[in-house]
Formats: structure tokens, C-alpha cells, sequence
């Protein structure tokens, strides 16, 4: 764009004597004048609706209209508009997750009210027809195992083992698990056995033990 610059200055004219050629103001000067003027102004943008060509730049702090929300054409975009969107993106009741930073978004993106949510627990979708998911923010679970209510039951097999008769005139030894007590007019005895049952304990500390596969991330909610 080209600004326009007077070629001649005519008011140093008035100061020159009469009959000085120069003190005439000539056409070609005129002419001059009128040419720069018109050069300046066809280079220049119109107030309404101008199209600019080049590469324009804005001076800082620039006003501008500011779009309507559902506006997808090419028009420049406001810092307005831009928070606008962002909060649409992001109302309240929404969850911002970032892997790295813990910085709370009414810092990072500029509006809202934000606290830190769900220390600790993972999401699961709303469920109506699940009682556990059919109200938000409902929590359960549980970070240890826990093991339901039940029984053991334990087998014995008795092994063959030895009965011991005593009679008056020595000792006899039957054997088998069928074996019997023979008896005669002397004292009788027998030996008793022991029979032991233990049920082993198998597994692992049932702390932490219900963790699916995890990752950790800062998640906020917008409450305002």
C-alpha cells in the first residue's frame, strides 16, 4: 500500500513577490497532486469488507467480532470464541486427563473450577441395569481380595495298620484293617492308633490383589 506524499508545497507560494514565476500555481502541479492522491487511495483497503492481499499483520491487542459457536467458515476466530469453544469442549461435570502434567486446568486452559477426581479408582461406563453403575459417581470395589464364605472338606483313608492280642500264654499279632480282637480267659489289650489330618493353606496375600492392569494419570473434574 502506498501513502500519499504531496509533491508540491503550495503554500510557500503566498510568501513569493508578485510577477515571480513560481508563485503561479501550474496545472502539471496540480495534475501531480491529484495522481498521488489517487495512486495512494486505489492502494488502500476499504472500511467495509475489504479484501487484503499479502501477507497483513494485525497489531497486538487487535479487536475482533467474535464468531457464533457453530461457525465453521474461515473467519478469523477471537480469543473469545476460542475459550467459548473450549468451554463447550470441557462443562460442568467434565473430566480433563492429562498423562504428565498435575498443572489444574483452570491454569492450563484458562476457565472453570477444577478439583482433582477419582484418586485412586478407575472409570467404568453408567449401566441403568446394573445396581453396582446406575447412579454417577457411585464408587465400589475393593483394592484386597476377598474371598467368599465356604467350607473344606477333608478325606481320611485309614491305612492297614496292626491289632495286638494279649493272652495268658504269650503275645498274637493280627494284622489288616479287618483284623479282630481273638479272646480267651486271660486280660485282654489293645494298642491304639492316630490317625492325622492337616488341609494345606495355598495361595497369596489377598493385599492389592484385585488391581487389573493399570496406568496412572491426573484426572479433574469441572465443578464449575
Amino acid at each position: 500500500m502506498s501513502n500519499y506524499t504531496k509533491s508540491t508545497n503550495f503554500a510557500t507560494k503566498d510568501a513569493l513577490a508578485s510577477g515571480n514565476a513560481l508563485k503561479i500555481v501550474k496545472g502539471t502541479e496540480i495534475d501531480t497532486e491529484f495522481n498521488n492522491i489517487a495512486t495512494a487511495v486505489a492502494t488502500k483497503a476499504d472500511l467495509a469488507s475489504p479484501t487484503f492481499t499479502g501477507t497483513p499483520t494485525l497489531p497486538t491487542g487487535t479487536i475482533g467480532v467474535t464468531q457464533s459457536a457453530a461457525n465453521s467458515s474461515t473467519a478469523l476466530a477471537t480469543t473469545a470464541f476460542v475459550q467459548a469453544a473450549l468451554s463447550a469442549l470441557y462443562p460442568v461435570g467434565a473430566i480433563y486427563i492429562n498423562a504428565t502434567s498435575s498443572t489444574n486446568p483452570a491454569t492450563s486452559l484458562g476457565f472453570g473450577t477444577w478439583t482433582a477426581f477419582g484418586a485412586g479408582r478407575v472409570m467404568v461406563g453408567f449401566d441403568s441395569g446394573n445396581a453396582l453403575f446406575d447412579v454417577a459417581e457411585e464408587t465400589g470395589g475393593s483394592a484386597d481380595a476377598i474371598v467368599p464364605s465356604h467350607t473344606h472338606t477333608a478325606t481320611v483313608t485309614d491305612p492297614t495298620h496292626l491289632h495286638a492280642t494279649f493272652t495268658n500264654s504269650g503275645v498274637v499279632a493280627q494284622s489288616g484293617s479287618g483284623a479282630g480282637f481273638g479272646t480267651n480267659s486271660g486280660n485282654t489289650s489293645a494298642a491304639s492308633t492316630g490317625i492325622s489330618v492337616a488341609v494345606s493353606t495355598v495361595g497369596v496375600s489377598v493385599t492389592n490383589a484385585n488391581y487389573q492392569p493399570y496406568i496412572t494419570v491426573y484426572m479433574f473434574k469441572r465443578t464449575a
